[in-house]
């Protein structure tokens, strides 16, 4: 019976240890050696392009089919995380959760029609989307797959 006990409390303690569960999105990633996306600026000013694991916190994720989430920085700014291949989607309702991605993050000028198509996505008004005039030079990342942390 103590054997049986102490092998029920090991397996409880090993099952916590491990950490959070996460549900995949897109190709099979690990949740290990991902950087702050609070980090990716500085990395863009120091290479074009960077292949990694991020973790960050989702501010926004498009309302139509999942199929794009925005990202906080630590500037106060998002990235917009697209997905390989438009290949795979996330729940639309994971804003203020931290997920892992995996994929190519570079800077890049988003286009007016492009930059209107995302505020469509995110439910903007007419009037919201016809404010956009400009293009936007900004960090994106293509990721090959995404860990959503499971309720």
């Amino acid at each position: 019976m103590k054997k049986l006990i102490s092998i029920i409390v090991i397996l409880i303690t090993v099952n916590v240890s491990f950490g959070q569960k996460f549900e995949s999105f897109g190709e099979k990633i690990e949740a290990d050696g991902a950087i702050a996306a609070t980090e990716l600026n500085k990395k863009a000013k120091k290479t074009p392009s960077f292949d990694g694991k991020v973790s960050g916190v989702v501010e926004s994720v498009c309302q139509v089919k999942g199929c794009w989430m925005k990202v906080k920085l630590d500037n106060g700014e998002t990235m917009r995380v697209t997905f390989k291949d438009y290949g795979f989607f996330v729940p639309k309702d994971i804003a203020g959760q931290t997920v892992v991605f995996e994929g190519n993050a570079k800077t890049k000028t988003t286009s007016v029609d492009e930059l209107r198509h995302y505020a469509e996505d995110a439910g903007k008004t007419k009037e919201e989307v016809a404010k956009i005039t400009e293009p936007k030079t900004e960090l994106t990342f293509v990721a090959n797959g995404v860990l959503v942390p499971k309720n």
